[in-house]
């Protein structure tokens, strides 16, 4: 039995190294191994619409290393405040008024002395209060979007939010207990860029409310990149200036009631050019340029294709590129808030 059990195993054997013999291997049956493909460079993520960094020219060291700055996160303390490193004017002086309210953006000042506090990027409007010589800080309203714009006018206080206006009535004297804020005008964009506002009421007893262009510089809907009025109670809406980029500031002349306004040139032309612009509103729909032309003498190179500075009204003053300068104020005791000017290159 054995010696056949061999001869069996021997054959077997045999006749798979025959057939391994007979059959081609079975890698020559397959085309080369080529290389895996190499793996296309990330593209580029697009920038969110309006944003600041639209525009900024490719391949410029320079402009690379701009970007917007981040606001703290917490409100410095008031001993943490370089007011003493201020160069102020002969007979001018700095103190700290409150401290402690984070992104603090616009004020307004009641009848009875109330600070009124209004914030770009937070989500509530505050007041500062001085009583028997303490400080206290009350929230007005909150859960706001972008409750940027504030204005008083005979006690009531106007808030103008991202997309919409509210109003509270007699706030000075329910600052204990506010009631929720009141909508009276929501026919506005939502574009974040230069969608926060700056309101105030004019002469003509009715609120001024801008639209800014939803970016640095672009071709927009005629909801965009003007100035309107409206009643106080929101209704009779018109449009008061056209061609207007981003005002944060304008106030009127007290003798012949004419609007001024700032206005804030676009981005990524040079560091030098176009300067920011102090505008006057001689007759209500006049066009002011944006975005055709800048400074009241410079085509866009973009969009000026066509058209000529002449179409527009000028400005009666060059501010400086990029100072953001915000206008208040044109009339001592009219209960405004004094001058302010910012510097930025993404306003």
């Amino acid at each position: 039995m054995i010696p056949c059990i061999t001869v069996r195993r021997s054959i077997l054997l045999a006749g798979t190294t025959v057939a391994a013999l007979l059959a081609p291997p079975a890698f020559a049956q397959q085309p080369p191994a080529s290389a895996p493909p190499a793996t296309p460079p990330a593209a580029a993520q697009p920038l969110p619409p309006g944003s600041p960094l639209i525009g900024r020219p490719d391949g410029n060291e320079a402009a690379a290393k701009l970007a917007p700055i981040a606001s703290p996160p917490l409100p410095a303390p008031a001993d943490k405040l370089p007011t003493a490193k201020l160069k102020l004017p002969a007979g001018f002086n700095v103190e700290v008024y409150a401290s402690g309210i984070a992104n603090t953006r616009s004020l307004r000042v009641g009848d009875k002395g109330t600070v009124f506090v209004g914030t770009r990027f937070g989500n509530k409007v505050t007041a500062i209060v001085k009583k028997d010589g303490k400080t206290e800080i009350k929230t007005v309203a909150e859960g706001l979007y972008r409750p940027n714009g504030l204005a008083l006018h005979k006690g009531t206080l106007y808030i103008a939010e991202l997309s919409q206006v509210s109003k509270i009535e007699n706030i000075e004297d329910v600052l204990d207990k506010p009631p929720k804020p009141t909508v009276i005008y929501t026919d506005l964009p939502k574009d974040e860029a230069h969608g926060w506002k700056f309101i105030a009421v004019g002469p003509d007893g009715k609120l001024y409310v801008p639209v800014g262009q939803p970016g640095n510089n672009v071709l927009h809907s005629p909801a965009h990149g003007q100035i309107r009025r409206i009643n106080l109670d929101g209704t009779g809406a018109e449009v008061i200036a056209k061609g207007v980029r981003n005002t944060v500031g304008f106030d009127w002349n007290p003798v012949n009631k004419q609007l001024y306004f700032s206005d804030n040139g676009r981005d990524w032309l040079s560091e030098d050019s176009p300067q920011d612009e102090l505008n006057r509103v001689t007759k209500v729909g006049e066009h002011f340029g944006e975005p055709y032309c800048h400074q009241g003498n410079m085509l866009d190179p973009e969009f000026g294709w066509g058209r000529s500075c002449r179409e527009f009204t000028p400005p009666i003053a060059l501010t400086g590129p990029h100072s953001a300068g915000s206008l208040r104020d044109a009339a001592p005791g009219t209960g405004r808030t004094s001058s302010v000017a910012t510097s930025s290159p993404f306003s």
